[in-house]
């Protein structure tokens, strides 16, 4: 049954509104909203916290042991990826895997940690269906500041029932497995917390856990502590001979080859974003962000066609 409704104190007591009468429950719970001193919360024990989270954190992890899609890196291009996707893709089960405690990846601030964020013309027209405002310069758009458009679009993506993310959460490994053709395949990821991932060479052996998927999406970006991890670890998997390494800034030469160039990379995994100037040897664009955006929402149309061309059976494409 739902909860009895607030009873707003007068306006000749409080003008602005600022305390509510005090509300009980049936099952006796007491509250008060008042900003003059007298506030009072629920009563609570510390174990319901606990309980609380573990208990949808845990099964969120064993429902998500097998997803449809895993994206790696909740950046600007995999959070446009995830937001297109699981848009278009209600029923597709949809894991976000974040190294860092806050998702976002560079796209809290514009260049050398000024807040305005660049987005070059086309790609304005995700910013209008996010709702995003900005300033017209002509040939681009100018966001007032760049977590306006990551705070939207994270917290659109995080609304969508069919998306979860795993923050603080690293990818340690990727599953490659045989696939019914023979070919190596990307099959799933290697995950462990990040402070875990962090530490092996200080403690003993930390073993991780797994999930797996039919398409892995990774965009970790370029290379760093936690960057470019898929295209490295292809090198190491004998999947590719070599990185072709990022090259200097070209706006103009960037922006389109990481949109155009989006794709599956091997069997199983698309790659996405600035990881894929690692891999292919492409220009670096700078603080310009259309082409995450729009890389992402290439990436998602990958996934699509995946989707209706193979034969999935319990998370495996077997044809």
């Amino acid at each position: 049954m739902a909860p009895s409704i607030a009873v707003i104190a007068q306006p000749e007591q409080t003008p602005i509104q600022l305390a509510k009468a005090n509300l009980k429950a049936e099952n006796g719970y007491e509250v008060l909203e008042d900003y003059t001193g007298n506030y009072k919360f629920a009563h609570i024990e510390e174990a319901q916290v606990s309980r609380a989270m573990i208990k949808r954190y845990f099964n969120m992890m064993y429902e998500r042991a097998v997803s449809d899609v895993v994206i790696i890196g909740a950046g600007s291009a995999g959070l446009s990826c995830a937001y297109h996707l699981g848009k278009t893709r209600p029923d597709l089960k949809i894991t976000i895997i974040e190294a860092n405690v806050a998702p976002g990846g560079g796209a809290w601030l514009g260049g050398q940690l000024m807040t305005p964020m660049v987005v070059r013309k086309p790609a304005d027209r995700f910013l209008e269906e996010l709702g995003v405002p900005y300033e017209d310069e002509g040939p681009f758009v100018v966001v007032k500041h760049a977590a306006l458009f990551t705070s939207t679009i994270l917290s659109k993506v995080l609304a969508m029932p069919n998306v979860v993310m795993m923050n603080a959460t690293a990818v340690e490994d990727l599953i490659i497995r045989e696939d019914f053709q023979g070919r190596q395949r990307v099959a799933g990821v290697v995950t462990n917390w990040t402070l875990v991932a962090l530490n092996h060479d200080t403690q003993s052996c930390m073993d991780p856990n797994v999930i797996t998927a039919p398409v892995i999406i990774t965009a970790t970006g370029h290379d760093g502590p936690m960057g470019a991890f898929s295209a490295k670890r292809m090198v190491s998997a004998g999947l590719l001979k070599e990185l072709g390494n990022m090259r200097g800034l070209d706006m103009n030469r960037s922006e389109p080859a990481i949109v155009n160039g989006t794709r599956e990379v091997v069997p199983g995994l698309i790659m996405a974003g600035m990881e894929l100037s690692e891999h292919d040897g492409a220009n670096r664009m700078g603080p310009t962000f259309g082409g995450m955006m729009g890389s992402g929402i290439k990436a998602a149309v990958e996934a699509l066609r995946i989707f209706e061309t193979a034969r999935i059976v319990d998370g495996k494409i077997v044809g």
